[in-house]
């Protein structure tokens, strides 16, 4: 992944890397642009940065089932427009534009499976460390569902994956469906 002069993030597959599997090569392949991981984006110091502004404001949430967009569920968010200076300096790095999530993974790994809506044998897991940003676009962001698997369902392959407690930094633009008067997301 590399950043254009635009400031862009210009999406690529990390060859090789054991992030990404899916149900298929033929899933892999159609999206190998659009479902990316980079593990250690973040530094041990960056990921505890982050925590350490979030943990005030999320102790005080209860859980939520509904979300704005219908992708999660089980979750406790806070929108967050201002951010200390330290913050605001790592969020830059996470810069992106259109049908675009990206995520900062923190505290535990975990897996997160996104099974196609209409082809339910089609699916895509992504293994996410401490520290590491994963991206979903278009038709990965639209045409998944998205989850974060439980502890006991934790497993990347044949793998297992303790899961913790964990926080999500989530970027997103609005889908272009939505226009105004809906609630402008904040990293």
């Amino acid at each position: 992944m590399a950043m254009t002069r635009s400031g862009r993030l210009a999406l690529r597959t990390l060859q090789g890397s054991g992030w990404v599997r899916g149900s298929g090569p033929a899933v892999l392949s159609r999206l190998q642009d659009e479902a990316v991981v980079r593990p250690g984006f973040l530094s041990k110091a960056e990921e505890e940065t982050l925590s350490r502004e979030l943990e005030p404001e999320l102790r005080r949430r209860r859980y939520e089932y509904d979300h704005w967009d219908a992708a999660i569920h089980g979750f406790r968010e806070t929108e967050k427009s201002r951010w200390s200076e330290a913050s605001r300096a790592i969020l830059q790095r996470v810069q992106f534009c259109g049908a675009t999530i990206a995520g900062l993974s923190l505290l535990s790994p975990s897996v997160m499976r996104l099974v196609h809506t209409q082809e339910p044998g089609q699916w895509l897991e992504l293994l996410l460390e401490p520290g590491s940003l994963y991206i979903l676009r278009d038709s990965a962001r639209y045409d998944f569902s998205h989850e974060i698997l439980r502890d006991e369902e934790s497993f990347f392959g044949e793998r297992r994956i303790p899961r913790g407690r964990r926080i999500s930094v989530i970027c997103r633009s609005l889908p272009e469906e939505m226009g105004p008067g809906w609630p402008a997301p904040a990293c």
